[in-house]
């Protein structure tokens, strides 16, 4: 059975994208058909995460007021099978409605394992729309008292419209840092008030594989790629120890 998954942040610099693009190729490569749909209307990253910034010629929008299907419109990684982009547009021409964006996700159900929302970050029009449209969701974080705050502000906002199955991960981990601040992973989920999913550290292996134009998986096996196989092992049901960050 498909299951829609909505990626949230409180706020931006959290590595929500990367995320996405992380977890989704975790999840393809582990033969699950997987589709990641670019939420973000105007500020799409979700391409460049995945190495597909030169492929995606359709949107979502073009699905959704019939002018292509969504076959035409997804795009497969040439070197990741089961991996599918769906990107958002430059601009909202028309309506981005709830029925609209459901009616698309049907059938996607119908395609896919998994589908993963890369919502914007706060919370707009399109966190809603997400929210409304998931299974469960990801509160992307990074261990910094703001970040946190907003994560919990982000798990109240998710709780209004109805999501009961919702988890954290703290991002962009770096134990310097949390050495320095006298905090530890646990004051994260205690901050936040959700269930820990997974720990990924800061990895400069990240930006560079987006600027490169490849997915992460493809350029390391270590790191933060270490920590969003661990994620999406979890996602499957897995029981995996949480990762130490060194």
């Amino acid at each position: 059975m498909a299951t829609v998954i909505a990626v949230t942040s409180g706020k931006g610099g959290t590595g929500k994208t990367s995320l996405v693009g992380a977890v989704g190729s975790c999840l393809a490569a582990l033969d699950h058909p997987t589709l990641c749909i670019d939420m973000d209307v105007g500020l799409r990253n979700l391409d460049l995460a995945l190495g597909l910034s030169d492929r995606a010629l359709m949107d979502f929008t073009d699905v959704m007021e019939g002018r292509c299907s969504l076959e035409r419109a997804v795009v497969e990684h040439p070197q990741i099978r089961g991996l599918y982009l769906l990107t958002a547009p430059f601009s909202l021409s028309e309506q981005f409605s709830e029925s609209k964006l459901e009616a698309l996700l049907t059938q996607a159900r119908e395609k896919f394992r998994y589908i993963l929302l890369d919502s914007p970050a706060g919370l707009g029009e399109g966190f809603r729309l997400a929210a409304l449209s998931c299974d469960r969701a990801i509160v992307v974080s990074t261990a910094d008292a703001s970040a946190l705050r907003d994560a919990q502000r982000t798990v109240t906002e998710l709780g209004r419209f109805k999501v009961e199955d919702i988890h954290l991960v703290v991002n962009r981990v770096q134990r310097k840092l949390l050495h320095q601040l006298g905090a530890t992973i646990d004051d994260a989920m205690n901050t936040a008030g959700l269930p820990l999913l997974g720990v990924v550290p800061e990895d400069p292996q990240v930006s560079l594989a987006a600027n490169q134009g490849y997915p992460l998986i493809l350029r390391s096996s270590k790191g933060a790629a270490i920590g969003y196989r661990n994620i999406a092992l979890r996602i499957e049901g897995r029981r995996v120890p949480v990762m130490r960050i060194k």
